[in-house]
């Protein structure tokens, strides 16, 4: 099912993003700029980053859902508006609802993590859990609309939601009026496309770049077929951006402003994860940094000055143990192995001796001695080490070798 209306495809301009800006004021906040002096040293001049991981409802989402529900007409309002959303949109639909005093209902998949579920409800929305997938929740969303009249607030496909985020692009040319590029993450087009129109009208010379999940890159596809096309399944752990078919309205502007389209691995999106809040103190979601991970990805391919949009901080504790724990891996600086090992008494102390010796920190240790696989005095250790790079995981490998023990790969 599809929901469009004759404005959808009315032209955003940069008057549009100015209008959205004083629209904006007071309500949304004119975020940090900040710079990183890791990512500078890496490309060769300065990186900024432009911290919408620290906007109200923590992502740039608030600033176009509440330009599009401030401009509903007065009978539009009455019958409130409907979203359908795993997190950030249906956070920001539901505090610009409230502040504008207008009925919200949104559908969230029944797997949506319960702290954004609780959120979007702490906002004043009235949750709907439905479906497993995003498409399942969208069409529901789609379906109350027709039913009830309210007003569905897309994520994307809507010229009042690319203005609301173009005024990102109005407030990194105020805060780096020197910048050279902008890279951004891209899931539908809506941020990349605001930021396109209201830089490119001032600043043509800016190079723009966008930043998909390689896993979830419908945007490559549909630039090459010259108009969006789906693609199955998209699978990445940024659910900021997995999605699977580029919105009408943006793709146009997508295809017309921006320069570049670029693609990242999940080791990558883990590693800019990882330096985020290492380096720069900030927690951000695997989608908010894409434009990190493009950067550490290829440092050379971008002039600087650079600014990086963190797109936003909405991210699951659960789902950001995972993630750390992966980012350490790609890194060297944690080290899963199973071993064999005589099942004798010392013998694990003994091997635990072996990795203190080389200086790798234990995390954690599983010791298995019944399984029909192991030899009647055999034991199977698998452990998870701290380690401190590549280089020290092939030496607590080659010592666990020259130690005489077996490691299962």
């Amino acid at each position: 099912m599809s929901y469009r209306t004759a404005d959808s495809f009315r032209t955003v301009t940069l008057d549009d993003v100015r209008g959205a800006q004083k629209m904006l004021t007071g309500v949304a906040r004119v975020t940090a700029m900040e710079g990183s002096r890791h990512l500078s040293g890496l490309v060769g001049s300065p990186v900024h980053l432009k911290c919408e991981n620290l906007q109200r409802t923590g992502s740039f989402k608030l600033r176009g859902a509440y330009v599009r529900i401030a401009g509903l007409l007065p009978e539009e309002r009455a019958a409130g508006v409907v979203a359908a959303s795993a997190g950030n949109h249906a956070q920001g639909v539901a505090l610009a609802s409230s502040l504008l005093g207008v009925r919200s209902t949104v559908f969230m998949p029944r797997g949506a993590p319960l702290p954004k579920i609780s959120a979007t409800r702490d906002y004043g929305a009235e949750v709907r859990l439905h479906g497993h997938v995003v498409d399942e929740t969208l069409a529901a969303a789609q379906e109350y609309a027709a039913d009830t009249g309210a007003v569905f607030i897309h994520p994307f496909d809507h010229p009042d939601i690319i203005a609301g985020q173009g005024t990102v692009g109005l407030e990194i040319l105020e805060q780096c009026p020197e910048v050279r590029t902008i890279v951004v993450g891209i899931g539908g087009g809506g941020l990349a496309a605001g930021i396109a129109i209201a830089v490119k009208a001032l600043r043509p010379d800016v190079r723009i770049v966008g930043v998909q999940a390689a896993g979830a890159a419908a945007y490559p596809p549909s630039l090459a077929a010259g108009r969006p096309v789906s693609i199955e399944n998209p699978v990445t752990m940024a659910d900021g951006i997995k999605v699977g078919r580029p919105g009408d309205v943006p793709f146009g502007i997508v295809g017309a402003l921006v320069d570049e389209v670029r693609t990242v691995t999940e080791d990558e999106l883990s590693a800019a994860l990882l330096l985020c809040l290492e380096r720069a103190k900030l927690v951000v979601e695997p989608a908010g940094a894409s434009p990190v991970a493009a950067l550490l990805s290829d440092p050379g391919a971008f002039e600087g000055p650079v600014v990086a949009v963190l797109s936003g901080g909405n991210v699951d504790p659960v789902l950001m143990q995972r993630v750390l724990r992966h980012g350490m891996a790609a890194q060297g600086r944690y080290l899963a192995v199973r071993l064999r090992l005589t099942d004798r008494p010392g013998a694990l102390a003994t091997l635990l001796g072996v990795l203190s010796a080389v200086d790798a920190n234990v995390l954690d240790v599983s010791h298995v001695r019944t399984d029909p696989r192991l030899g009647l005095t055999e034991a199977e250790v698998e452990l998870h080490l701290e380690t401190k790079g590549p280089a020290h995981c092939a030496e607590v490998g080659e010592a666990l070798r020259t130690a005489g023990y077996t490691v299962i790969e």
